[in-house]
């Protein structure tokens, strides 16, 4: 399966902070899975960084190839994706997660999130906790 972590869940699994559980973890280290992370996300966490944001303390650089070089593979966002955005409905008001549902959609991904408010999209989208 190919799993689309959002940018929470992405720094959290660099950093190994307590706040990833066991259910992200298996699902992102499960062999059987394919990860990706999103030039959204990327793009999220450098503006948050940037603005000294709490709960976003890992460097983007380091972030981008961490997961490199943990076998994740990175989605760019393309116009097919801002098109997506079109049928959501505006249960949601950020743009970055927004992309990122809109991505996941159209590429037939599973997103995961620890977000409530995403998890109200219908589509591949799973909250884990």
């Amino acid at each position: 399966m190919r799993v689309l972590p959002d940018s929470h869940i992405l720094a959290w699994f660099a950093e190994d902070d307590r706040k990833l559980t066991a259910e992200m973890r298996s699902i992102l280290e499960d062999t059987d899975n394919t990860p990706f992370f999103s030039s959204a996300s990327i793009w999220e966490l450098t503006i948050k960084q940037a603005l000294n944001r709490d709960g976003f303390n890992i460097e983007p650089r380091v972030l981008y190839r961490a997961l490199l070089d943990n076998g994740f593979q990175e989605l760019a966002v393309n116009s097919r994706h801002a098109f997506a955005l079109e049928a959501l409905p505006p249960i949601h008001k950020d743009p970055f997660d927004r992309i990122l549902i809109a991505q996941a959609t159209s590429e037939g991904m599973l997103l995961l999130t620890s977000d409530e408010t995403i998890a109200q999209y219908s589509g591949p989208i799973r909250l884990v906790r």
